[in-house]
């Protein structure tokens, strides 16, 4: 990319006039403009010609260098992200559904479509639940096959179990999700979730 360079006196002279013949488009504010200052130029590091050697611990994912792995992960587990967030509804309500006490109104199985297919059936599902005044649903994603050694890289077991809680914070669903918690074993557990909706 090209370095900008600087106006020089006669365009900064010249841009002074053009902008004393602006009309504010907000007279209330009162700007004063001020003459434009050519950039100073970044100090030059002198160039060294070889790389500077990696750290010892530096890591990829959750294996350091020198190990072999097949797998890289680029997010967090769908599940650590999950716990971690901090409980939005009724203290009570949320210990019953997570011990499965409560039990799911409706529910949505996204087993085997693609994430193009399953983003928009997950949107008019949860639109549609909303609509209808249902609280609590159940959104099933199934735990995702894992890659074997052969498996081209970045390894993703369970697309859908990676993405369903990110489309959920996404707007226009972000509006209407109070909650998102994996669903009880009886309910389908790491391959299902629970999703608490605002009145």
């Amino acid at each position: 990319m090209a370095r900008r360079r600087g106006l020089t006196a006669d365009e900064q002279a010249l841009w002074s006039r053009i902008a004393q013949t602006t009309v504010p488009i907000h007279p209330s504010r009162k700007t004063k403009l001020e003459p434009l200052e050519s950039p100073k130029a970044p100090a030059v590091k002198p160039h060294s010609p070889e790389p500077e050697p990696l750290p010892v611990d530096f890591r990829i994912g959750a294996k350091p260098l020198g190990k072999s792995s097949t797998r890289i992960e680029l997010s967090p587990h769908p599940g650590k992200a999950l716990r971690d967030q901090p409980v939005r509804m009724d203290h009570k309500t949320h210990r019953r559904m997570n011990q499965g006490k409560l039990v799911p109104e409706v529910r949505i199985d996204l087993h085997g479509m693609t994430l193009s297919v399953a983003q928009p059936q997950l949107l008019r599902f949860i639109l549609n639940a909303h609509a209808d005044g249902r609280r609590l649903v159940l959104v099933i994603t199934g735990k995702g096959r894992e890659g074997g050694p052969d498996a081209p890289l970045p390894v993703r077991p369970g697309a859908l179990r990676h993405n369903v809680p990110l489309w959920l914070q996404m707007a226009p669903l972000n509006q209407l999700v109070l909650q998102v918690r994996h669903a009880h074993r009886r309910h389908g557990g790491e391959g299902a979730y629970y999703v608490y909706l605002r009145r």
